[in-house]
């Protein structure tokens, strides 16, 4: 684990920015976070590989809108830490003057953040809590990066399902949807309910208890975040099933189908 103080981070306590790096097979977590890690795996082991799909999408979603769609600012919510290829580094490879701004409740993501990108002017890490997303799109250096006169795309990337639905994550999606332009994307990601998976219940019940947080929805409750915006093709599918770069051989799996998500364009 990276040298941070104590004072800054609440090290008996599991994060969701930490869990997932355990995940992706990190270093910047405590044993607190492989606690709730290895408790999630033993009830689904898929969730190693489920956690580097939507790495993976993440990569083909940010290059694709920058490349094709030329999207020059992302302001990533619910980040998560740095990890290899972040937002900013995809980005850049299409576009170096895009703007990138992480977000995330986890002070040792901004932590780490800082030490990263000390030296690059168009990227910053924001600590804040995207439950009061009015408090996020008002923070200083989200207006100074982000110029919501001009598209930008919105990512809410495995984040949605560390919300209960009394945080009310609809709304806010349409807080943010209606704060950003016409021509502005939504890429969002969320655990999704598999009726032939009971473990799917097990661990959302293993979720809250240990991390605090955690819900798996249903096709329909994913969609319903879409609202308002249109869809890009191939719709919201399995992460693997978003435009991949090689053949998906086998679809019907576990890892393949327990992500779902998708990139909307608001018209």
């Amino acid at each position: 684990m990276a040298d941070v103080s104590p004072e800054i981070v609440p090290t008996g306590v599991p994060t969701a920015a930490r869990v997932y790096d355990v995940m992706l097979n990190g270093k910047d977590n405590y044993a607190i976070d492989r606690e709730v890690a290895e408790a999630s795996l033993a009830i689904m082991p898929e969730l190693r590989d489920i956690a580097l799909h939507n790495r993976a999408i993440l990569h083909r979603v940010v290059r694709y809108l920058a490349a094709e769609e030329g999207v020059t600012q992302f302001l990533d919510l619910g980040s998560g830490l740095p990890t290899v290829r972040n937002t900013h580094e995809v980005a850049h490879e299409v576009n170096p003057d895009a703007h990138v701004v992480y977000v995330d409740i986890d002070p040792i993501v901004l932590a780490h953040g800082r030490a990263i990108l000390a030296d690059n002017p168009n990227t910053t890490v924001v600590t804040a809590d995207i439950r009061d997303p009015r408090a996020v799109l008002d923070a200083p250096d989200v207006r100074r990066l982000i110029d919501f006169s001009k598209p930008v795309c919105v990512m809410l990337v495995g984040i949605l399902h560390h919300l209960a639905d009394d945080e009310k994550p609809g709304h806010i999606v349409e807080v943010l949807r209606d704060a950003v332009p016409s021509g502005s994307y939504f890429f969002i990601t969320n655990f999704t309910r598999l009726g032939d998976a009971p473990e799917s219940v097990e661990l959302e019940r293993q979720l809250l208890e240990q991390l605090g947080s955690g819900r798996v929805r249903t096709p329909a409750e994913l969609a319903a975040f879409f609202d308002g915006l249109e869809v890009l093709p191939p719709g919201l599918v399995p992460l693997p099933l978003w435009r991949p770069e090689e053949p998906v051989l086998d679809a019907s799996t576990i890892d393949v189908r327990f992500m779902t998500g998708g990139v909307g364009r608001k018209p």
